[in-house]
């Protein structure tokens, strides 16, 4: 049985914690949906001042709401289109200070102030995101960023996505 564990200390230490909690939960598990619908979770309950951590993944031309924790999302973005699909269509991680700021963003949840999207990379394809939203400003940073993105690469690892791969 997986328990989460709020670790103490500094920022950086807090989120190795989380990144090697991550390496715990998923070890062993190949199946992409088990692990996206677990890493929702923990992330959901061990960053803080987030309301929204999930999953979207590529079906064609857009991304489909996936795994998540938070309020209802939106289901469907085109690439190209708010904090997710530009991430996708420039193909790298995109932090947003403040969403009111960003040009074309989509507003699943009102209380959503900053983001953090990180693109999922399989065999050169992009395959998905990782979304994080928060109610506050400038909640991440770079040491947000390397921490989850080292998520990403960990789940983009230890899955079989052969069922989504084209």
């Amino acid at each position: 049985m997986f328990t989460f564990e709020k670790a103490a200390g500094d920022k950086q230490t807090r989120l190795n914690s989380i990144v090697n909690q991550v390496v715990h939960l998923i070890d062993g598990e190949r199946d992409w949906l088990a692990n996206l619908s677990n890493t929702a979770s923990h992330l959901y309950h061990t960053l803080g001042e987030v309301n929204w951590v999930g999953f979207y993944l590529m079906k064609g031309n857009e991304l489909v709401l996936g795994p998540f924790h938070g309020l209802p999302a939106c289901i469907r973005i085109p690439v190209g289109k708010g904090v997710c699909g530009t991430a996708v269509q420039e193909a790298k991680t995109l932090l947003v200070e403040d969403v009111h700021a960003f040009p074309g963003h989509i507003a699943c949840d009102a209380a959503t102030r900053s983001e953090m999207v990180i693109p999922l990379k399989v065999d050169g394809q992009i395959i998905g995101v990782l979304d994080i939203d928060s109610p506050v400003i400038n909640r991440f940073d770079d040491t947000d960023r390397t921490a989850l993105e080292r998520v990403a690469e960990l789940l983009c690892q230890g899955c079989d996505w052969s069922s989504l791969l084209k």
